[in-house]
């Protein structure tokens, strides 16, 4: 690809919506659990509250970082970007 029509590629993908995922932890529940689900219920993670929550898109891990609250909304403090070669050897996010 030439230096002069990397540009105009990049300006076209800039403007795709990506589907973006936060992952706090994962719980495998039985069916009956799931049913048992009420308001104030609680699910137990995998991980503790200390560790980063993933920011992932498509599936895949981006970034890693720390929930926050600005101004009434939380959001996420990315400390972490993961490496390209770790981004394009993932396929389900973990990595």
């Amino acid at each position: 690809m030439s230096a002069t029509a990397a540009p105009s590629t990049l300006s076209i993908l800039l403007d795709i919506e990506l589907p973006l995922t936060l992952r706090f932890g994962k719980a495998n529940l039985h069916l009956n659990d799931i049913l048992e689900l009420e308001t104030e219920s609680m699910v137990e993670l995998d991980r503790p509250i200390s560790e980063p929550v993933e920011v992932m898109i498509n599936g895949r891990t981006v970034a890693r970082g720390h929930v926050v609250e600005v101004e009434g909304n939380y959001a996420v403090r990315v400390t972490d970007v993961v490496s390209r070669r770790d981004r394009l050897n993932t396929t389900t996010g973990a990595i």
